[in-house]
């Protein structure tokens, strides 16, 4: 498995996203960004005309984090704007096979996203619609949570379906990720990691993003 590492902008200073951005252009795989409609999810983020406008000033590939209702209606329209990845939520999506086609007959890679309280295994049957599975490693909605243990049992058995699958299919995980907790998650066999604050509240957010990728290399 490669590690990537997906910078998430939530704690970040949403007043200058171009220079966030540049601050990890260069060692960052992906730059995570969460829509959050204060529907799903009890926060209001950013939409698509902020997506529009930062996929004009960064060369990074936006890994774009659906959290909202009807993503069904909205999904598409950011792989269509450009996102490189699309993630959707299993528990807000009403057609998600649909819906995660289209996101690929976009351009873009589809995600699948599952809250804490969802098994993994209730949705082994979609594995061959999706690149990448997000398994949730806090409740979604808030930066800054502490990391959920409770989780890598979920992450194990997650990789555990996707390698009965076959096919590649990335295993991300999003939620209280920082040099304390990587090296647990990469052992449980998740290859992409979003970190907000473990990245963004450093010094030298370049480095930070260096030392995490370094740390879940090892514990692979």
């Amino acid at each position: 498995m490669a590690v990537q590492i997906s910078p998430s902008i939530l704690t970040a200073d949403f007043a200058r996203l171009a220079d966030v951005a540049a601050k990890v252009a260069d060692v960052a795989d992906w730059l995570h960004v969460d829509v959050m409609d204060n529907h799903f999810v009890p926060n209001l983020t950013i939409g698509l005309p902020v997506v529009e406008s930062l996929l004009k000033a960064t060369d990074l590939p936006l890994d774009c984090h659906l959290m909202i209702e009807d993503p069904d209606r909205w999904a598409p329209a950011y792989a269509e704007a450009g996102a490189g990845s699309v993630t959707i939520h299993a528990e807000a999506a009403k057609a998600p096979v649909r819906t995660l086609r289209q996101i690929r007959s976009a351009g873009a890679r589809a995600g699948f996203a599952l809250n804490p309280g969802t098994a993994v295994q209730d949705y082994e049957d979609l594995l061959g619609e999706i690149d990448m599975l997000l398994v949730m490693t806090v409740e979604p909605g808030f930066g800054g949570q502490s990391f959920l243990d409770i989780m890598l049992p979920k992450i194990r058995k997650a990789r555990e379906l996707i390698g009965k699958h076959g096919g590649e299919i990335w295993l991300q995980v999003d939620g209280g990720v920082s040099a304390k907790t990587i090296d647990r998650c990469a052992e449980a066999g998740a290859d992409v990691f979003v970190a907000g604050n473990a990245v963004y509240g450093s010094d030298d957010p370049a480095r930070a993003v260096q030392d995490l990728r370094a740390q879940a290399e090892r514990a692979i």
